[in-house]
């Protein structure tokens, strides 16, 4: 009997640095893709030697390797989206972002800043960069509170301070802004708006200290989601339920912060 051919699924880019401890960077995001049912492809800016207690050394590709690996995807495969991580320094950005705004793909741009052990993953100089060339790109930008601070110089302190943040990384261009409040007390709450629509997005804090990758993992999910053909607002509310189940199921690796288990919903 022959087998007849299978349609590819939606195809999903993520433009990132490499977390060799395999919890976070170009490693959580493929993990995430393929759970989510589309096909990951990588585009590699960084490489670091990290685990789970930190980041020993970091080294940025050239910019040339960066648009090689780049074209070389989006020119054969095709995307139906496009996911920014770790970009490191203010020329890995600014082609980036020069390669964004020629692919008709919707874009999540993850603003990387530090690690979640505090090591820094972006250059100071790059931070005009990100703020001028990268963040307009962006169908949706999702910093956490360190990362809006960086880029604002907002301390966000409750939900009202989220939505000054919120308005501040819109004016730097993206369509969407999605400000994540993990670093908050009280419940894991998000907020996603436009300028126009506000949608609050809240999880129980869960008593987990295995949460590494958490960033890279959402951001990755609400790119799956965007290229299954789900509005923003259904793409970001799924992201954050898959994101949920993942830290419930972080596990213990090394002698730090383990990973969250991209991998829950098969073992649920």
């Amino acid at each position: 009997m022959q087998i007849p051919p299978l349609s590819p699924p939606p195809r999903v880019l993520t433009v990132a640095g490499s977390d060799s401890g395999g919890g976070a960077g170009i490693q959580a995001d493929l993990k995430t893709m393929l759970a989510l049912g589309v096909h990951g492809m990588s585009v590699l800016t960084a490489v670091t030697a990290q685990n789970s207690v930190g980041v020993q050394g970091a080294w940025e590709l050239p910019v040339e390797a960066v648009t090689a690996q780049y074209r070389s995807v989006v020119d054969d495969i095709g995307v139906q989206a496009v996911k920014t991580g770790m970009l490191a320094s203010a020329a890995l950005v600014s082609a980036v972002a020069g390669l964004l705004a020629t692919t008709d793909a919707p874009v999540v741009v993850d603003p990387v800043g530090v690690s979640k052990h505090g090591d820094s993953l972006l250059a100071a100089s790059a931070l005009d960069s990100v703020r001028r060339e990268l963040l307009p790109t962006a169908t949706v930008a999702t910093p956490n509170l360190d990362e809006v601070a960086q880029l604002t110089g907002i301390t966000v302190h409750d939900e009202d301070g989220m939505r000054e943040a919120a308005r501040a990384v819109l004016d730097f261009g993206p369509r969407w802004a999605l400000i994540k409040g993990g670093h908050l007390a009280g419940d894991a709450v998000d907020l996603l708006t436009d300028g126009t629509e506000e949608h609050w997005l809240r999880a129980p804090r869960l008593d987990n200290r295995h949460t590494h990758g958490t960033g890279c993992t959402l951001a990755s999910a609400v790119a799956a989601g965007l290229a299954r053909g789900l509005a923003v607002p259904e793409a970001v509310r799924a992201a954050k339920e898959y994101v949920t189940g993942a830290i419930a199921a972080g596990f213990a690796l090394g002698a730090g912060i383990g990973p969250v288990d991209h991998g829950w919903r098969q073992r649920a």
